[in-house]
């Protein structure tokens, strides 16, 4: 990927970090009640409903399935998005050290691109 078509690729969204709160006005029996929901909607291939349902709970584990699933999706920053919200630390720690070698390649592409710049190693 060039460093031209590195914008090509983003996120619909752009890439802002969003944060999301867990509905702390649900009782636990209301709570519960979702999380089962959310996870029928899961099992039922009704991720979009489920994700919902799982951030506005703050169920973790929902919150990591759907992280491996993005994962699996090659979506990296909706997975990152999950494994935060879901405090995954190792998977988040994991993700952040992909994305600062992808960063890196970029900023090399783009002084090894610049005219009249010699490279370190010279």
């Amino acid at each position: 990927m060039t460093h031209d078509d590195a914008g090509k690729k983003n996120p619909p969204a752009g890439f802002l970090f969003r944060t999301s709160r867990p509905n702390s006005k649900l009782d636990s029996k209301d709570r519960a009640a979702l999380v089962r929901k959310g996870n029928e909607f899961f099992n039922n291939g009704n991720l979009a409903a489920a994700r919902r349902v799982y951030i506005t709970t703050g169920y973790g584990d929902g919150l990591i399935r759907m992280g491996d699933h993005y994962y699996k999706q090659k979506e990296f920053l909706e997975a990152f998005h999950m494994y935060w919200l879901g405090k995954e630390k190792q998977k988040c720690d994991n993700l952040i050290e992909r994305m600062v070698v992808v960063i890196r390649e970029w900023l090399n592409e783009g002084v090894a691109k610049e005219p009249g710049k010699q490279e370190e190693n010279d």
